[in-house]
């Protein structure tokens, strides 16, 4: 039987939760006093909503095939996004056939080019592609990890990122990640209390979990050291995002100078192949962290492996649910997965991108079945009670 082609093309906005996960109201976590390269300035230290880290909103794609079949997918790219696919983007995905997904990648990215390359615009491709490669699985009736090669183990092993790792030892994670509460604006009593908040973690969750520290891109490279070097009494695992992603050479030198055994982690606001390629071949990390929603989709994300792989270099995710499952679940230098605790208080295990999605699966005492990735496509379908806005229809 021919395959359908693409008939319809759909970008709709969602506000409240979602693929932006700052995008939530009243007291949470994420969103207490992190460090943050705008925490040089005192009025923009305690909160990132204060200096808008949720102003985008989540982009919902449909990609709709001549039977009627729909695949989707979701980022972080808002109204911008939604202008981008609906009057740019359209045009190299209507008509084709829903196998083409490599070259539309190609045609998407080159043709945004000279606005794009990164950040938003990649984000916005990303959805793009999530959606066709959803939809190839959903006419095929397979999982989008059988269109991958299929799972290399039986289940997936996770951790936790969140402020309570003692907590997420209780669930059954295999370790837990901090957030960095204090930058280097905050001086030597910051930098206390930073490793006085790693030592009273690790005297809870005893010798042998994991603790990792996430930096969000907050720090200078001497901060970075001091901070690593202090934290190795506490069996810290890896120091995470410590510099502007823009910084190949910091990182290369942070690697070269944190204490053995240590690893240095980053890639959660780099994108495409020619970035990570960067962060390898430059010897930047132990471990590349590309978003499979910000980096280039499912088609980007297959190249990024490859290359980390050939380095000898591991590839784990950031959090970006459902999405990183499927691909993590088929690949070796993958060993296992971060979830971010999406309660408010890091207090209980959910979904991803509730409430916008149903049928996420989710990790059972730290651990997720090859099996719960069966459905076909990505297994996931939007919530009918979830408002949409359509704000650039063709």
């Amino acid at each position: 039987m021919a395959m359908p082609t693409i008939k319809a093309v759909r970008a709709y906005t969602v506000r409240g939760g979602g693929a932006d996960y700052h995008d939530t109201q009243g007291y949470h976590w994420i969103d207490d006093h992190i460090a943050t390269p705008m925490a040089r300035y005192e009025e923009y230290r305690q909160s990132r909503r204060s200096f808008g880290i949720n102003v985008l909103g989540t982009l919902v794609v449909e990609v709709e095939a001549s039977d009627g079949t729909i695949g989707l997918g979701v980022t972080t790219a808002g109204e911008i996004g939604a202008f981008i696919v609906e009057k740019h983007l359209s045009r190299f995905l209507i008509g084709r056939q829903v196998t083409e997904i490599e070259k539309i990648w190609d045609q998407m990215y080159f043709a945004t080019q000279f606005y794009g390359r990164k950040g938003v615009v990649v984000n916005t491709i990303s959805g793009v592609d999530i959606a066709l490669w959803d939809l190839l699985g959903k006419l095929r009736g397979e999982p989008v990890h059988a269109l991958l090669g299929g799972p290399v183990r039986d289940e997936l092993q996770f951790y936790a990122t969140g402020a309570r790792p003692d907590l997420a030892k209780e669930m059954g994670f295999i370790g837990g990640k901090l957030p960095l509460l204090h930058g280097p604006a905050e001086g030597d009593e910051g930098l206390k209390k930073n490793i006085e908040k790693l030592a009273d973690m690790r005297s809870k969750v005893g010798d042998d979990f994991w603790l990792m520290y996430d930096c969000w891109m907050s720090l200078d490279l001497n901060y970075s050291i001091r901070l690593a070097q202090k934290a190795q009494e506490f069996g810290l695992k890896w120091i995470e995002e410590c510099l502007s992603p823009d910084d190949y050479w910091g990182y290369a030198d942070l690697k070269r100078n944190v204490p053995k055994g240590m690893l240095v982690t980053t890639g959660e606001h780099e994108a495409t192949r020619w970035g990570f390629r960067m962060l390898l071949e430059m010897d930047c990390c132990d471990i590349i962290q590309p978003d499979v929603n910000w980096c280039g989709g499912i088609t980007e994300l297959i190249k990024i492996s490859a290359l980390a792989d050939a380095h000898g270099k591991l590839m784990v995710p950031h959090g970006s649910g459902v999405y990183s499952y499927h691909f993590v679940i088929t690949r070796h230098n993958s060993p296992f997965t971060e979830i971010i605790m999406s309660a408010p208080n890091a207090d209980e295990v959910r979904p991803a991108f509730s409430p916008l999605l149903l049928d996420e699966p989710v990790p059972v005492n730290g651990r997720m079945k090859a099996s719960a990735l069966d459905k076909s496509g990505f297994g996931v379908r939007l919530n009918p009670e979830v408002q949409l806005h359509r704000p650039y229809a063709s």
